[in-house]
């Protein structure tokens, strides 16, 4: 099975083969190594890998993002299997989805007015806000199409950079 791994701004290939226990990363310094997992407890494993021991704990997986501890060491990475490079390579999203409906303020400014209402179905691209800022008036767009679940600010209100502007509810 092929993953790509990201850590921060690093993103590896790596295909693993559970019948041979072994894996290799893609890249530059191409590697090959031998693996094995065994389970400590209920909430650790021991990964072996060519003869060094390593401890994960505290697993989380959720939307694409795993989180672990690896030696007492906090870890974040993002997942994607051989199907999700795949519809990223066919040009469709599957990134995480937890921000994919929600316009943030780009910058302080004050809600001039919203251009949709709560129930409204919308398109990714359409405008839905003017926010001013600068003296200058700034139309918001829709990032995904949808439903308009929740506007989180009012006209006249001044906001912050990334204050929750309103949530959409994402169709398809």
């Amino acid at each position: 099975m092929k993953y790509e791994v990201t850590i921060g701004d690093v993103s590896k290939l790596i295909h693993i083969n559970d019948e041979t226990s072994q894996f290799k990363i893609e890249g530059p310094a191409e590697s090959e190594s031998d693996f094995s997992f065994e389970k400590i407890d209920s909430t650790r494993d021991k990964l072996i890998i060519n003869n060094n021991v390593y401890t994960i704990g505290n697993k989380t997986f959720k939307d694409g993002i795993v989180e672990f501890t690896l030696n007492g060491k906090w870890v974040k990475a993002n997942l994607k299997d051989e199907q999700m490079l795949l519809l990223d390579r066919l040009g469709f999203k599957t990134g995480s989805k937890s921000t994919e409906g929600i316009l943030n303020a780009p910058m302080p400014g004050k809600v001039v007015s919203f251009l949709v209402n709560e129930g409204d179905t919308v398109q990714a691209g359409d405008a839905l806000v003017i926010l001013e800022a600068m003296k200058m008036e700034n139309e918001l767009k829709s990032p995904a199409t949808g439903i308009i679940k929740k506007l989180n600010a009012s006209p006249g209100q001044s906001v912050e950079k990334n204050h929750t502007l309103l949530e959409i509810e994402p169709i398809g």
